[in-house]
């Protein structure tokens, strides 16, 4: 196990102790922007409030390395599965550093902890889906235990309990299976590298996975295809007999039925999960087979099956707990300790059998109307206002000095100022109430609201006027603005720490002892009167506008940049290439004081 990192956090007696993952995004490939806005952004703005709150809270991802996937990738690139995952987990590290996630640790799931802690007992569970919360029960599970058994069928050869503290448990069973066989690679073949024409009524989409057919979403054995075809080769495989182990689902489908029913209330689900989810339920559950005849993987932990790993969606999960333990040898204190920490996971949406998601949708127009009507007109246009006023020189404004307020004007006097306090307070409540719930989208907009009421209450105070009839007033009005400004920073911090960052910068003030929402500190008192958040005296430093009008030009260029699959992309950069070559070749060279040459050999 992992020795204590420097610096790394152990849960505390009396603190609020929260443990937050998302989604391990799989490393064959390049992170998209799907990626991050499905659960890792949004498991990052979580963890940022917590931060912010002063709660013990971690961050905990990685890289999910084992499967046919990346089996696959490594024959495309001529490469072994541990290159192509040294390769993109470097690639998907850097992603995320240029996006500035927060992670505590970003691990791998091929690490030896994975494989050392595949049997490992299990957790207290709060699940979020997106920002929704959806789970909130006590569940501990045993990832795999196995022992001997026999029938008379000689099917049931082998038998394995995953348990909950609800009893819930399913056996798992050896099955003499069917399985897909390619001669000409000497080899059987795992879900993903088959594919062919989805046997789907009204589909028959030509290009379906042995697992799953990504046109119409069915879960599918490579046996059921129709003329399937080797991904390597391309030649047809044959079908040939070998045992494999299966979770016996059918058994839990009342149960489920009944947890789901439940907790999709409780936590709020969305009505694509909700649907999408009662859909299979009634389609009826199937045995599911946990095994894939692979090189890479965990090894099933039994002599018989000892050429076979584990199928990723199963083994997976405990990628949480095995990259904790490389955060931590004291991983078990995160794990293990119901009683004081809360372990929240947000999980994307691209699979909705394994994962019951909340939906996410992504536009350029709605990021073009974001940036330009919310950004720049609202908030940056509220901060620039009050700061650059406060900059101007005497006689225009305040020198870049915050001003003082006279002993005989006061924000609880004021009636505009005190309105104005009052409805920030409320939305402050409103705010850490989404928050808590983790309904990210609604704390990110009332925040902004505060920002909406600042930009009304300049307007109001006509501050500019102020500044020449009744200067103690409109001190009191930009001492109070101020004040908006740095809360802002601070409730925006979660969503848009660069942001923060300059705000403070433009503030003169320290962000790293500066931001901060914390009850224990009376951060949330302060909030009440924001005419004293800033001491008098205080020297702002120079103000910029934060942020700049996105034109419809540059949203075309966008939308034609990262239109279409990664592979398209990959081809029209390639394309694009090809042709700037080829003009090059054609293009004469004209240098000073020597004759035209041209690049044309």
């Amino acid at each position: 196990m992992a020795e204590n990192v420097k610096g790394s956090k152990l849960p505390m007696e009396g603190k609020r102790n929260i443990l937050i993952t998302s989604a391990l995004p799989y490393v064959n490939n390049v992170p998209h922007l799907g990626n991050i806005i499905g659960c890792v952004l949004s498991a990052d703005v979580f963890a940022r409030y917590c931060r912010l709150r002063g709660y013990n809270a971690i961050y905990i991802c990685g890289t999910d390395e084992y499967g046919t996937a990346t089996e696959t990738k490594a024959m495309e690139e001529n490469c072994s599965p541990k290159e192509i995952c040294d390769k993109y987990h470097a690639i998907h590290k850097e992603v995320y550093n240029w996006f500035n996630i927060s992670f505590d640790e970003f691990g791998r799931t091929s690490c030896p902890q994975q494989t050392e802690m595949s049997a490992s007992p299990g957790i207290t569970v709060k699940l979020c889906i997106g920002d929704r919360l959806i789970i909130s029960s006590n569940l501990e599970l045993s990832i795999y235990t196995c022992k001997e058994k026999t029938a008379d069928n000689n099917l049931f050869l082998t038998s394995a309990k995953v348990k909950s503290l609800k009893q819930w448990s399913i056996d798992v069973f050896v099955v003499l299976s069917y399985v897909l066989y390619c001669d000409s690679c000497e080899r059987f073949l795992a879900d993903r590298l088959v594919e062919g024409t989805c046997p789907t009524q009204g589909c028959k989409y030509d290009s379906a996975r042995g697992d799953q057919c990504e046109k119409c979403g069915k879960l599918l054995n490579p046996t059921e295809l129709k003329n399937p075809r080797c991904k390597v080769c391309e030649k047809p495989p044959r079908i040939r007999d070998t045992d494999h182990l299966f979770l016996e689902l059918p058994l839990l489908k009342d149960r489920l039925e009944k947890y789901i029913s439940e907790m999709s209330v409780v936590g709020g689900w969305s009505q694509n999960a909700i649907q999408t989810t009662n859909s299979w339920l009634r389609e009826g559950l199937r045995s599911r087979c946990i095994t894939r005849d692979l090189k890479w993987g965990v090894s099933v932990p039994h002599e018989k099956y000892s050429d076979k790993v584990f199928y990723v969606w199963f083994d997976a999960p405990i990628g949480y707990v095995s990259i904790t333990s490389c955060y931590t040898r004291d991983w078990e204190k995160w794990w293990k300790n119901p009683e004081n920490v809360e372990l929240y996971q947000f999980m994307g949406k691209d699979n909705v059998p394994f994962h019951t998601v909340s939906d996410t949708l992504f536009t350029w127009p709605d990021l073009q109307a974001k940036l330009n009507s919310e950004l720049l007109n609202n908030l940056g246009n509220f901060i620039h206002r009050v700061l650059s006023f406060i900059a101007k020189p005497a006689g225009r404004g305040y020198d870049s000095v915050i001003p003082s307020i006279p002993d005989d004007v006061s924000g609880e006097s004021h009636i505009q100022t005190k309105i104005f306090a009052d409805k920030v307070v409320a939305y402050i409540d409103q705010y850490i109430e989404a928050m808590e719930k983790v309904k990210l989208k609604q704390g990110l907009k009332t925040a902004m609201s505060i920002s909406s009421e600042g930009n009304a209450y300049l307007q109001e105070a006509e501050f500019w006027r102020l500044y020449k009839e009744n200067r103690p007033l409109c001190s009191l009005v930009m001492k109070t603005a101020v004040g908006i400004v740095y809360l802002l920073a601070c409730l925006l911090e979660p969503f848009i720490p660069s942001f923060t960052r300059e705000v403070f910068k433009q503030l003169n003030l320290p962000a790293v002892t500066h931001v901060s929402l914390c009850q224990d500190k009376g951060d949330i008192d302060r909030v009440k009167r924001p005419w004293d958040i800033i001491s008098a005296g205080h020297k702002i430093g120079t103000p910029e506008p934060l942020f700049r009008e996105l034109k419809d030009e540059e949203v075309e260029f966008y939308r034609k940049k990262f239109a279409g699959s990664q592979a398209d992309r990959t081809v029209r950069a390639e394309a694009e290439a090809e042709n700037v070559a080829g003009q090059l070749k054609k293009t004469k060279l004209s240098i000073i004081g020597k004759e035209e040459i041209s690049l044309n050999p």
